[in-house]
């Protein structure tokens, strides 16, 4: 099996519902373990918290996540971005699109100087993403 990178976010008790919105997004299976079922907690409050999830698509992406535990600093980063990037300029837009729903568009797609077009989001989890679609030209 060939190395694969894959992200994995960590959020503050919506696990749940950010994946299910990658999930809306992305397509795809989804498999999900509370701290409960993965006998990782004492506390009652954190049992129905997502300790593992893994999302991956039908073309391959995958994303994966969990709510940070009690102890653990949760701090939502800025020094990350997610790249989407290819030549299906009707799947990557969709998929920015989508994913700006309720987030903040820095940049919104458009021909960059490079030739690409380009776009930049903060969805409505605080996750920075960028999309590229290659070998396109002009405004989308």
């Amino acid at each position: 099996m060939n190395s694969k990178l894959n992200p994995y976010l960590n959020f503050n008790g919506n696990a749940r519902e950010a994946m299910e919105f990658y999930k809306s997004v992305f397509g795809g299976t989804m498999t999900l373990s509370t701290y409960k079922e993965g006998g990782m907690t004492q506390n009652p409050a954190e049992e129905n918290k997502i300790m593992h999830c893994m999302l991956i698509a039908d073309n391959g992406i995958t994303l994966m996540g969990a709510d940070s535990p009690e102890g653990w600093e949760f701090i939502v980063g800025t020094n990350v971005n997610i790249s989407l990037s290819g030549d299906n300029s009707v799947e990557l837009t969709a998929y920015f699109n989508k994913l700006s729903e309720n987030g903040a568009i820095q940049e919104p797609l458009k021909q960059a100087p490079w030739g690409d077009t380009f776009g930049m989001l903060i969805d409505k989890f605080g996750i920075r993403w960028m999309v590229n679609i290659s070998g396109t030209k002009g405004d989308k």
